[in-house]
Formats: C-alpha cells, structure tokens, sequence
C-alpha cells in the first residue's frame, strides 16, 4: 500500500542489519533494495517492465547525463521522467556531483558550486546546489541527492577534510531549495573519505538537518573492502534508527551482503549491467566470465535451478558464441540473468531478516559461491572499485 507521504518502517531486525519498507506515492520500496542504474533513463538492455518483474522496486537516474541530453527542461515537458521512460514506479536521481569530477573535460570547483565542460561537445554548464535540485525536480524525481564533492581514495586527509565541508554547505542549500515536497525526499551524503573523524562530523552534522535520508557516498572509489565497511560502521551509529541508509555506487554482492549486515538500506551499481554486457554473469555458484575458452564445448546452463530463463534455458555454450560474436542478444541474456541474481539475492537478505537467521544465510550464500569457485574455477563475487573514467554509469 502507497502513502500520500514519504515514510520509512523498520519491520525486523537482525544484529545491525534491518528489513523494513519505503513508502511513498508512487510505490513502495522493499528494503534492503538494490537499485538499477537508468543512467540516461533506461536500464541499458533491459525492457522497463522486466526490470520491474524482477523485483526492482526503484531504478536510479542521472542529473548530469539528463541535464547534458535531452535537457531536464526537455524531459519536464514531456510529462517527467517516469513518463518518459515508461517506468511508473519510484525514481532517485543522484546529483551529478560525482559525475562531474569524472567525465566533465574541465571542470572548476568553488564556493558556489561547479563550473565544467561537457564530455558530449564541450559545452560549458554551471552546476551548484539550487540548479542540481532544480534539475532533479524538472525529471520529477521522488529521491533527490544533495549537490557533493566526492573525492578519489586514498587521498590527503585535508583534501577529505575540505571536500568533506564544502559538501555540508552544499548540503544546507539543497535542504533550503528542496523546501516541503510532499511524497518526495531529498538525502544528504556523508563524505569524509577514509578518515573516522571526518564521516562522524559529517554524519553529525547531516543529521542535524532533519532530511528524509541518508547516504554513504565516496566509497568504492579505489579503497580495499576492509576500509568500506570500516568506514560503514564508524558511520552506522551516528544515523537514525528510524530513517534510510544508502551506500552510493556499491556493489558486487560480497560488497551488498556485508554492508546489509552493517544495517544499510539501499544500494545501487552499474555492476551487473555492465558486467552482462562484457560478458561475465553472476550466480549463486560465483561470477561466471563466457568470454572464457572453456565454455565453449559446455551444454549446461548457468544455474538449472534458477528461475531466470537466462541461466535455465541457455547453454553456457551458446551464451559464449553470442558473447564472442559480440551479439546483442548475449547481453540482453546476460545483463537479465545478473540483475535477477541481484534482486534474488535481496530477497534472500530480506526475508533471512525477518526469519532471525542473517548469519546462517550469509554463510549459505558465501558457501555457494566457495563451491561454484572450487568445482567450476567461477570468479568469486568479492569487493571491486569502480575507479572507471565512467564510475557509476551506463
């Protein structure tokens, strides 16, 4: 059942890791909640309502790519994002922040906000906190991140230190621009690179904001897993109980899993789209590379037991001959299969929660993906930055 406002429930709790819903007009968001990225609004070789039918109850746009083409004043008189991509269902739209400090050709940061050059045509654009609230308001969005200045790790403790303010200043004008939406939200992000200090200042001063919502930005960047989830617990106690937790940008389900344990939300990764489309698949036995030699000769599909017809129906055979032939069918498979493992392995998290036996079906999932790595020689599904030139999207 919707709500006319936006809400967050915890209904159970296991350890740190919690299972709940996210209500608001446009539909309800089970939690923990993978989110697939529609960057430039579509999920790349996915059909809306098979994203859908695999259980994604929200997917992720893009201010920066949807502000460069096909312009937000241009999707707003289209009727909004929802209805230009034919996905009825709830929307949250990062900031562009990130993808500025990474694609834009030149770019200037300062006190107002950031200055920069298309990577499309070098047209120059002006982003600052009021315009990125202002964009993600003309897409219609019904979670909307604050304007932030994410830095590489590792990094120099001061550039984390000044990154980290300037993003809470950021931070304050968005809540001002956001004002009073009703049925949306708007979420502040908790920077402060790898340094405990600087993430508990930030959490502490975030929260004093009163938002909707609160992320964990700047990981996954080049950091070793260790630090992440040190990182996530430094964090973890200085958030509310009674509000939303989402992980930017993370990640492979290794990553999912034992962030879930540390009680967050919410997450959202280019990782099994674009992975699908470069030719490897995630499955409960592991990650599975059809790029590979050894597949070609092999009749069996990727998992009989799944129920996703990409992994029950089609030969690893086959899917290699698509893969090495650079077919658009084999990605089409393959982006389907690992989004449905996703979806399927938040499921499995949110129901363990709710039955009080997390720690027993940690192992289960790790054990499977131990055998598959022994038996077959799969990859295991462990921590991977996403330190691309296009980090965190498609």
């Amino acid at each position: 059942m919707t709500s006319d406002h936006f809400t967050f429930s915890v209904t159970k709790t296991d350890g740190a890791a919690r299972t709940g819903e996210i209500r608001m007009p446009r539909g309800v968001i089970r939690t923990p909640a993978f989110m697939p990225v529609g960057t430039a609004a579509t999920v790349k070789a996915m059909y809306p309502d098979q994203v859908k039918a695999l259980g994604a109850d929200v997917v992720l746009g893009n201010t920066y790519h949807l502000m460069l083409r096909p312009g937000a004043e241009r999707v707003a008189r289209l009727g909004g994002l929802h209805a230009f991509m034919n996905w009825p269902y709830p929307i949250l739209t990062d900031s562009g922040g990130f993808q500025v400090m990474s694609l834009a050709n030149l770019r200037k940061i300062d006190e107002q906000g950031v200055t920069f050059q298309s990577h499309i045509d070098g047209s120059t654009h002006a982003l600052t906190p009021e315009r990125s609230i202002e964009i993600q308001g003309l897409l219609g969005s019904d979670i909307q991140m604050q304007l932030d200045e994410c830095v590489k790790l590792p990094c120099p403790e001061e550039v984390a230190e000044k990154a980290m303010h300037l993003s809470l200043r950021w931070a304050e004008r968005c809540r001002v621009a956001f004002g009073e939406q009703p049925g949306r939200a708007m979420f502040g992000i908790v920077q402060g690179g790898a340094v405990e200090r600087l993430r508990v200042e930030s959490a502490r001063e975030l929260v004093n904001l009163d938002l909707k919502g609160y992320a964990i930005g700047g990981l996954a960047v080049g950091e070793p897993q260790d630090v992440m989830l040190r990182m996530i617990e430094t964090v973890e106690p200085h958030l509310p109980r009674e509000k939303p937790r989402y992980l930017m940008g993370v990640g492979t389900p290794d990553d999912i899993v034992e962030a879930v344990r540390r009680g967050v939300d919410m997450f959202d990764c280019v990782m099994p789209t674009r992975a699908g489309r470069h030719g490897q698949a995630f499955t409960r036995h592991g990650r599975v590379n059809l790029r590979n030699a050894k597949h070609a000769d092999d009749p069996t599909p990727l998992d009989p037991e799944s129920k996703c017809t990409p992994a029950n129906t089609y030969s690893k055979a086959y899917l290699h001959h698509l893969v090495r032939s650079n077919e658009i069918l084999g990605m089409m498979l393959l982006t389907w299969n690992n989004l449905a493992y996703y979806q399927e392995l938040m499921a499995g998290l949110r129901k363990a929660i709710q039955d009080g036996r997390l720690e027993d079906h940690i192992a289960e999932v790790k054990e499977g993906w131990a055998k598959g790595e022994r038996d077959s020689g799969a990859e295991p599904a462990v921590h991977a930055d996403n330190t691309a030139p296009v980090a965190g999207v498609e």
